[in-house]
């Protein structure tokens, strides 16, 4: 359906895509994450027709995209902001696009209710959209840009100004909905929580390159760096040397699965494989705090300083977390440990710099926001996509 080959996109001396070759089937979902300035906007922006590539070819159905105008494409985009047009109701929010193609009254009126129907608001025609909570906002904007029966569908951040319950409600409610529809998505978010709940295969993404690509599950279990590890919250990397089926590290000796490659490394251990015991058992460690992460509040990560090496985190049930100052001993579970092949890029800007989670920086708003170089670019509207400037009743 969707394959990059090559893309690359310079800002003056600044290259927000370098060679990115990105491929996406028909009926997939493929979610992109990365920090802010990684290029996953620029991404989106170049697949829609709305930045010219410098370099290499985007392919839609197997046809070069390069001389095809942004209402040429069959794509649809939807904004984190939503950009619904307030003078209009709900119901004329979405049958902006089938207006825009001259679809017929009859036709586009029936696309409408149906679309209300499959996103949770039959009957919401008339409503205004100034009236509606963020959640039907988004539901509204989710409907207008499927209206058009886009081939290809792409969201910018699609729940990022919803709460996080709604967005955890929401994010499933989309993915039985593109399964439904058989819709091929391409979505952008800096949420890993988010896109492995949404999609069929996740994208990293640093400094305008793939840092990894694979299943959720593949991405989670195996990161392919220590970038992505601590990208996606993980804490507990130690530089180790692999003999057989132990490392010596800061922390001590630790076991290995087997089959890890012998020699110098970085090991991730995840805190659900450190387990807390009498401190005469393991490495003995003094608690720091405890925190509760990831919505789940039965779960707790404790912050631990070895008496040797650097912090460590553990995971625990809240009933068998320790109090804070108590003396355990970490013992390391082989299953959670894994040896990172990717180069080592911690040195590469400060966590601040790498990490931060607002791809447009904060404040600003998705038709006036900054380029991946911190230029700014113009307005978008929703009319761009359909060749036409935006109504003046819009």
């Amino acid at each position: 359906m969707l394959r990059l080959d090559g893309v690359t996109v310079r800002f003056g001396t600044h290259t927000a895509l370098d060679a990115v070759d990105l491929e996406v089937s028909a009926h997939e979902t493929v979610c992109v994450l990365g920090p802010s300035g990684s290029g996953k906007s620029t991404l989106l922006r170049v697949v829609a027709g709305l930045q010219r590539a410098d370099e290499g070819r985007v392919l839609l159905s197997g046809r070069d995209q390069s001389a095809v105008p942004p209402h040429k494409r069959g794509v649809g985009l939807m904004f984190q902001d939503h950009q619904l047009f307030p003078q209009r109701d709900v119901a004329g929010n979405v049958a902006f696009g089938p207006r825009m193609h001259r679809t017929g009254r009859a036709e586009t009126e029936r696309r409408v209710a149906e679309l209300l129907e499959l996103v949770g608001l039959p009957g919401a025609g008339r409503r205004s959209v100034t009236a509606l909570s963020g959640g039907e906002q988004q539901r509204v904007a989710l409907a207008r840009a499927l209206a058009p029966e886009p081939r290809l569908l792409m969201l910018d951040e699609p729940l990022g100004q919803l709460d996080r319950g709604l967005r955890e409600r929401l994010v499933v409610e989309l993915r039985a909905l593109f399964q439904r529809l058989g819709t091929t998505v391409l979505a952008v978010t800096h949420d890993h929580g988010e896109a492995f709940a949404l999609a069929d295969r996740v994208v990293v993404m640093r400094e305008g390159r793939i840092a990894q690509t694979g299943t959720p599950l593949e991405v989670w279990q195996r990161p392919a760096s220590p970038f992505v590890a601590r990208f996606l919250g993980f804490d507990n990397l130690v530089p180790a040397t692999v003999v057989g089926q132990a490392a010596d590290t800061a922390w001590g000796t630790l076991p290995v699965p087997e089959g890890t490659p012998r020699g110098t490394t970085r090991l991730l251990v995840r805190p659900g494989g450190v387990s807390l015991r009498a401190p005469q058992e393991g490495l003995r460690c003094t608690v720091e705090a405890r925190t509760f992460r990831g919505g789940d509040a039965s779960t707790v990560t404790v912050l631990l300083r070895p008496h040797d090496g650097p912090p460590l985190e553990a995971a625990c049930t809240l009933r068998d977390a320790p109090e804070e100052g108590a003396e355990v001993g970490a013992v390391f579970d082989p299953r959670e440990v894994v040896a990172l092949t990717g180069p080592d890029e911690e040195s590469v800007g400060t966590d601040e710099e790498v990490f931060e989670t607002d791809e447009d920086g904060p404040g600003t708003d998705a038709r006036d926001a900054e380029t991946d170089d911190g230029s700014s670019r113009p307005g978008l509207f929703p009319g761009q996509l359909f060749g036409e400037d935006v109504p003046k009743d819009a």
